[in-house]
C-alpha cells in the first residue's frame, strides 16, 4: 500500500473517484478536522475527480440535522462544520458528486443536512458500476453478524419509528441518550471477543455474491481481503490520530481510489487503498 502525505500526488490527472470512511468528526479532535478539510483541498486539486463517498461514520455522534440547522446565522459562523460545509459546496461547484452514507454513529443524518452543500444521502448497499465491474458499497457494520446483540441494537435504531421517537426529543435530551449509547457501545466492546467485532465469512459471500467486489469500512481494520475465488473485499480505515501529544500531531487514514489511465477507456478502472496522511 502507499502513503501520501496529499492525495494529488497519486496520479493527479487519472483520479476519478474518492471513497473515504470512518472520520468520527468532532469538535473535541480539531485535527482530524483539520485532516478532512485538507483532503477537500486534495480533492479540489483533482482535475478529473467526479465522485467523493463518504462510507458512513462520517461524525462521531449525529443527534440530528436541526442541531446545525437551528443555529442562528452568528452561531453558524464560529461552528465547526461551517468550513466543512463551505469546502464541500466548493467542491460540488467544481463537479464533483458527494455521496454521503449512514454509518453506526450518524444514523440521524438528514438529507437537509446534505442540502446545504450538494450532497446526496445514499442508501445501504449501494452498487457502483465502473465499466464492466459492478461494487457493492456498504458502511459494513451489517456486515458483523456474530455480535447478535449489535445487530438486535441495530435494527432498533435503523426503524424510523425509532428514529421519529429520537427526534422528536429535545437537543439536550438526545445528546444525553447518544452519550449514553457511546459509554455503553465502550464498555461492551472492550469485554468482546475481536473476531465477533469482525465481518462474517458467510454474511461476506452473501454480501458479494451479485457483485464483483466489495467495499466497506466499520471494522478499523483496513485491508484488500480474497473474499471468494474471483472476488475482492476492499476494507477502508478510519482516521487515526498519531502521536496525539506531539507538538503538530499526524493523521493517517486508508482511503479508496478508483483510477482511470487518461489514455484509456472506464472498462480498465483500478480500484486501489492508499495512506493519506497529514501533519496538523
Amino acid at each position: 500500500m502507499q502513503t501520501f502525505n496529499h492525495l494529488i500526488t497519486t496520479r493527479p490527472h487519472e483520479v476519478r473517484q474518492v471513497f473515504i470512511s470512518d472520520l468520527h468528526l468532532s469538535p473535541e479532535e480539531p485535527a482530524l478536522v483539520q485532516a478532512f478539510l485538507a483532503l477537500l483541498d486534495d480533492c479540489l486539486a483533482l482535475p478529473a475527480l467526479k465522485r467523493l463517498f463518504i462510507l458512513g461514520d462520517w461524525f462521531e455522534v449525529w443527534i440530528g440535522d436541526d442541531a446545525y440547522l437551528t443555529l442562528s446565522d452568528a452561531a453558524r459562523q464560529t461552528h465547526w462544520l461551517t468550513p466543512l460545509i463551505a469546502k464541500l459546496k466548493q467542491l460540488r461547484i467544481k463537479g464533483c458528486e458527494i455521496l454521503v452514507m449512514h454509518g453506526n454513529r450518524d444514523f440521524l443524518l438528514g438529507q437537509p443536512f446534505c442540502n446545504l452543500f450538494g450532497g446526496e444521502l445514499i442508501d445501504e448497499p449501494h452498487m457502483l458500476t465502473i465499466g464492466q465491474q459492478h461494487y457493492r458499497l456498504e458502511h459494513g457494520d451489517a456486515l458483523c453478524t456474530d455480535d447478535k446483540k449489535y445487530q438486535f441494537f441495530r435494527k432498533i435504531m435503523r426503524n424510523r419509528l425509532t428514529q421519529w421517537y429520537l427526534l422528536n426529543k429535545s437537543l439536550e435530551k438526545r445528546l444525553a441518550i447518544a452519550e449514553k449509547m457511546r459509554q455503553k457501545s465502550q464498555q461492551n466492546n472492550a469485554n468482546k471477543a475481536a473476531h465477533i467485532m469482525d465481518v462474517n465469512d458467510e454474511a461476506v459471500i452473501q454480501a458479494v455474491a451479485n457483485s464483483d467486489a466489495l467495499l466497506h469500512g466499520h471494522t478499523h481494520r483496513p485491508d484488500i481481503h480474497q473474499a471468494t475465488t474471483d472476488k475482492k473485499r476492499y476494507v477502508l480505515g478510519d482516521w487515526r490520530l498519531l502521536n496525539k501529544d506531539a507538538r503538530k500531531p499526524t493523521v493517517s487514514a486508508v482511503i479508496g481510489v478508483m483510477i482511470t489511465n487518461a489514455h484509456s477507456d472506464s472498462n480498465k478502472a483500478k480500484f486501489e487503498l492508499v495512506e493519506f496522511k497529514l501533519q496538523v
